[in-house]
């Protein structure tokens, strides 16, 4: 019994964005989750868990909220048609709110609870195909997917970090964190690259990414960049700075500590980060030389020399 929703302990449940944080309550089924970090603690839990949903259909169906508005809204629209019941989770700051609202339009809403700055609730299932969004998207000669970082547009930084990188890279560099591939494209203008490895975390943003970089100089690698390993000339990157919704320098920190096992020992960091981010310190600790180099009003561009 959960706040009134009966959930049967044999039940067949599958679980969207779920993470290893989220209490189920003894309750236990198919886990969908895109982060491979995320993907990893869930299987190390013993959790059967897959990047994609791909079709099956089940007792209940649990969603926990995404930023993205139109990701969630196509997570709800799959668990409509995985199965009878599907519950919807999350946090008002995440727009639970406004899901919540949507599906009143539609549909009948049979139960809803909220506890401190969340909510639950639960309907029974309805065809919601036209909440599905288009697979991929154009954006700008590029195609990108609901969901993912920056999908509606290249993100302000990774065009600083363009207009700063030299004429010439390494022949081989890698691009830790590379999203749908904005970056890694601009790198392969160079004619000097023999090699470059993309190293994205979301499953979805690498499918992306893939698709927009045809050149067989690269491998795309569904991976946690911040566990890479590999021997490269140059490190380009440009670090994820949230956790949830709170701004935190830890994972840039984790990738400042990737680059520096990365590189070989003349080997550079081309990296970009927002202004108010305290990174030097990290920098300087990690290189031998650190440099700041011509950015923009928000971001700043930061090259490191010689990993220590």
């Amino acid at each position: 019994m959960r706040d009134g929703l009966d959930v049967p302990a044999d039940c067949r449940a599958i679980f969207f964005n779920h993470t290893s944080s989220i209490d189920t309550a003894g309750i236990s089924g198919l886990a969908i989750q895109s982060n491979k970090a995320d993907l990893d603690q869930l299987a190390a839990k013993g959790w059967d868990v897959v990047p994609e949903f791909n079709g099956g259909r089940y007792d209940i169906a649990f969603v926990q909220v995404h930023r993205s508005k139109a990701w969630t809204k196509e997570m709800i629209a799959q668990a409509c048609g995985a199965a009878d019941l599907v519950v919807v989770d999350g946090q008002k700051t995440d727009g639970i709110e406004s899901h919540l609202k949507a599906v009143r339009k539609i549909t009948p809403v049979i139960g809803s609870v909220t506890k401190a700055h969340g909510r639950m609730f639960w309907f029974k299932s309805v065809d919601l195909n036209d909440w599905k969004s288009a697979a991929f998207s154009p954006v700008a000669g590029f195609v990108t997917c609901a969901g993912i970082f920056s999908a509606e547009k290249a993100d302000e930084g990774s065009v600083a970090l363009c207009q700063a990188l030299p004429d010439k890279l390494g022949p081989a560099v890698v691009d830790l964190g590379a999203g749908w591939g904005f970056l890694s494209k601009d790198i392969l203008q160079r004619g000097s690259v023999n090699h470059l490895d993309c190293v994205e975390v979301d499953y979805r943003a690498a499918q992306c990414c893939e698709k927009n970089l045809n050149d067989p100089r690269v491998n795309v690698h569904w991976a946690d960049a911040t566990h890479w390993k590999g021997q490269y000339d140059d490190v380009v990157m440009n670090p994820p700075f949230h956790s949830g919704r709170d701004v935190s320098t830890a994972l840039g920190k984790s990738f400042i500590g990737a680059a520096q096992r990365c590189l070989k020992k003349n080997g550079r960091l081309w990296m970009v980060a927002n202004r108010h981010l305290p990174y030097e310190a990290d920098l300087k600790a990690s290189f031998r030389e650190v440099e700041e180099l011509p950015g923009t009003k928000g971001f700043k561009v930061l090259r490191a020399c010689f990993p220590r």
